[in-house]
């Protein structure tokens, strides 16, 4: 339900969106399974490099593999993603569902493996190579074996999502209702998981 704004947030200059959704009361271990059923549900994403002189360039990718809190994407070592990880190794990933407003954003370090990473044939699926194309000579392929074929693991250090606690028919009555009475909307639970957080989930393998 709407929730009044209160003198107190705005004397605080607490933006009452974020507040009155802010969840710290829920385990973590439930909080980092809410987090993969949203991420493994949407499969594919937007990666994030620093370009220099530019800024944050972002990129549809598909995640080959999540291992726990960390992500794997297959991509062609000739784009200038890799380019932009030469310089810079820091990297999000951020997700959104549409469906029901979900939104998912995982600040990183992004590391790159040499073709002969075991783990690329392990994570390959076919379709991939679609993105790669086949030259025809015996080598660029678009298999896993293809020389153009680099792992990029984004290991995460600061994770923040919201995932909706109303249906999509509750959350435009939510708004609109909000809105008519001027409280401030309140639809899902807003949640941090900090690199200690994240850390201890990656060490428990959950």
């Amino acid at each position: 339900m709407p929730e009044p704004l209160t003198k107190d947030e705005i004397n605080s200059e607490t933006d009452p969106s974020v507040s009155k959704q802010w969840d710290e009361s829920t385990p973590k271990d439930e909080q980092f399974k809410d987090l993969y059923k949203i991420t493994d549900g949407l499969k594919s994403g937007l990666l994030t490099t620093i370009r220099p002189n530019v800024g944050p360039v972002s990129r549809s990718m598909a995640v080959a593999k999540r291992v726990g809190p960390d992500f794997l994407f297959l991509a062609n070592n000739h784009s200038k993603k890799f380019e932009d990880l030469k310089q810079n190794k820091t990297a999000q990933i951020t997700f959104q569902d549409s469906s029901n407003q979900n939104w998912v954003s995982i600040s990183g370090e992004a590391v790159t493996t040499a073709n002969d990473d075991p783990r690329i044939k392990q994570i390959y699926s076919k379709g991939v190579n679609a993105w790669f194309g086949d030259l025809g000579d015996g080598v660029h392929t678009g298999m896993p074996d293809d020389p153009r074929m680099t792992l990029i693991e984004v290991k995460a250090n600061y994770i923040s999502y919201w995932k909706s606690t109303s249906s999509s028919v509750g959350f435009i009555k939510e708004v609109a209702q909000a809105s008519f009475t001027g409280d401030v909307a309140n639809t899902g639970v807003n949640r941090q998981l900090l690199d200690k957080d994240i850390q201890q989930a990656r060490d428990s393998g959950s």
